[in-house]
């Protein structure tokens, strides 16, 4: 079911001082009737990707006249980023990447596209089902506790892959897909653009956590065979997982209808996670309906169970990364996703495809 009620500040943000959005698009000092360097940038990143956003309109066989309707969504939004590109403050901006994500998201529902990218989202997810056991039984026969934290945290860049809103990686997906272990194998080399592992992993071994929420990112192998293997082994060593997803579709990110499926597929008969207890495994939905996210409006439902958490992790370039790097927490916080947009690379001093693990440990 959708989320209902008002949305609220997620408890354990520290709102002293916090942008949603990590890059800068703009300064005070700039002309508000100019668009900047940034603005530009972003404008035509997001205009990159509308062809890769109509094909997937096009085939929604649950929509009548997609076809027509597809067109009309990519005139649409194109008129609108060449208007923003014109006159920044028309649409709602000056614009960034939640306000570029709205207004993409609100021209697709007032076309009659609730979820575009349905169909892939559930072929990656039968195809990830598959192969968990397998990828879990490989972290299980990893003994030594570093090492398969590591492999944990591979696993979990390896699976955020999967992204169609990145137009690169989707032209390339459509092409001939990714392995998930290739992926894994082929990650660019540490030190990483942001590189705390180190440190994570430190922690992990002096002392565990009670209590974790995780906002999810991606279907298919990012949830199923990233997260959800660093999840169960949260589970297994005690530690509470409040798994956060969103309310309602947005690219290729898991909901939470299809988060509880997932679930409810990889349990056996005595509801374990390939032989994991799962009682203190809970499924939120986060009240978000974008690939980004703003931590001042979530839902109350994952307020209440986050309020006592002690570790925070935001994953996926979108939640992770474009929103959200900076944001303080009342907790210890982890911020981990791949950089798939070369805007981000750059602004961050790192490669495209660079990873990025941003571990903060809560002083008090």
């Amino acid at each position: 079911m959708e989320s209902t009620g008002e949305l609220v500040p997620f408890p354990l943000l520290n709102e002293s001082n916090y942008r949603a959005c990590t890059i800068p698009y703009r300064f005070a000092s700039d002309n508000p009737k100019k668009p900047t360097p940034t603005e530009l940038s972003w404008i035509n990143l997001f205009l990159n990707s509308v062809t890769s956003f109509k094909k997937r309109a096009e085939s929604d066989d649950t929509v009548p006249d997609a076809p027509a309707r597809a067109e009309k969504f990519a005139q649409r939004y194109e008129e609108i980023l060449e208007d923003l590109k014109k006159d920044p403050e028309s649409h709602g901006g000056p614009p960034d990447c939640i306000l570029l994500c709205q207004i993409r998201e609100q021209v697709l529902r007032e076309l009659g596209f609730r979820d575009i990218f349905k169909k892939v989202k559930d072929e990656e997810n039968a195809k990830a089902i598959t192969l968990f056991k397998d990828v879990v039984d490989l972290n299980d026969a990893i003994e030594d506790q570093t090492k398969r934290v590591q492999n944990l945290v591979r696993g979990i860049f390896a699976g955020n892959i999967f992204d169609l809103g990145s137009a690169q990686l989707a032209e390339l997906f459509a092409k001939d897909g990714m392995s998930f272990q290739a992926s894994c194998q082929n990650l660019v080399p540490r030190p990483w653009v942001i590189d705390d592992l180190d440190n994570f992993i430190s922690k992990w071994g002096r002392k565990l956590w009670k209590k974790a929420v995780i906002f999810v990112d991606n279907s298919g192998a990012d949830i199923i065979l990233g997260i959800l293997p660093f999840a169960r082994e949260l589970l297994r060593l005690g530690v509470q997982v409040v798994l956060a997803a969103n309310d309602l579709p947005s690219i290729n990110d898991v909901t939470y209808p299809e988060l509880v499926n997932i679930i409810t597929k990889l349990k056996d008969e005595n509801g374990k996670l390939v032989g994991v207890d799962t009682s203190n495994l809970f499924i939120a939905n986060s009240g978000n309906d974008l690939p980004v996210i703003d931590l001042t409006r979530i839902s109350q439902e994952l307020a209440y169970l986050a309020s006592d958490a002690d570790l925070v992790i935001m994953e996926g370039m979108g939640r992770g990364i474009e929103t959200n790097l900076y944001a303080q927490f009342k907790c210890d916080s982890l911020k981990i996703g791949m950089v798939k947009h070369l805007e981000v690379a750059q602004f961050l001093g790192g490669r495209l495809y660079d990873c990025v693990f941003k571990y903060n440990e809560f002083s008090g």
